[in-house]
């Protein structure tokens, strides 16, 4: 089994990485392959609505000028994807929120190429805004009809400098058990994946409120 993560933070070894890296060592105690991916500084392109993915239908961005189109084949090939970011003027880093816009959308107009994969989010953060960044990460696991993980508390992890929230005793421990929890709802859908049948796909309604 492999598990990707995605390091929304500008800074490739900060605590947003940390923190991530504290959830893949229990996967890979547990067997599973990790792969950390730093998103965060990298010049990626916002979505430009340009509906090119729908029209094409070949599990691809319109944008070539950045390595979305090579990320998003990565979360396709994955059992299951983990979302980090830190915390900009509480809410997740602009970068991370320009890829995960392109990345998610393809994935839902290519066939919900995420479907009921494992998917968890975690947050680093100074002081205040943790929850709503998770909760801003934790929508795009919600649409892609993803499996989240729990632990025992929300996902987020306080430090300042690179490396502090590893004196975060509380943080350390949730994403730990994050971890822990994470291996063992992917064994469970591995092992009950030629068991029980997975509801059928609904084609997806859309509505607006103008009459």
């Amino acid at each position: 089994m492999k598990v990707v993560a995605f390091n929304g933070s500008p800074k490739p070894k900060g605590n947003t990485y940390h923190a991530l890296k504290l959830v893949t060592d229990e996967l890979e105690k547990q067997g599973i392959e990790t792969e950390i991916i730093t998103v965060g500084n990298k010049k990626i392109s916002g979505c430009l609505a340009c509906n090119q993915c729908v029209k094409n239908r070949d599990e691809k961005c319109s944008i070539t000028i950045d390595k979305v189109n090579e990320w998003i084949q990565k979360m396709k090939e994955a059992d299951s994807i983990i979302l980090g970011s830190p915390v900009h003027f509480a809410a997740m880093a602009g970068n991370m929120k320009s890829f995960l816009d392109r990345a998610f959308y393809v994935g839902g107009v290519n066939g919900s190429l995420y479907r009921h994969k494992v998917g968890a989010s975690v947050v680093a953060v100074r002081r205040s805004g943790g929850l709503p960044t998770f909760n801003e990460l934790n929508n795009f696991l919600n649409y892609s009809e993803m499996m989240i993980p729990t632990s025992n508390y929300w996902n987020v992890i306080h430090g300042t400098t690179p490396g502090e929230v590893l004196q975060d005793e509380e943080g350390v421990q949730i994403m730990q058990v994050l971890g822990q929890n994470m291996a063992y709802l992917m064994k469970l859908v591995q092992h009950g994946h030629n068991i029980v049948a997975p509801p059928p796909k609904a084609r997806k309604i859309y509505t607006n409120f103008i009459r």
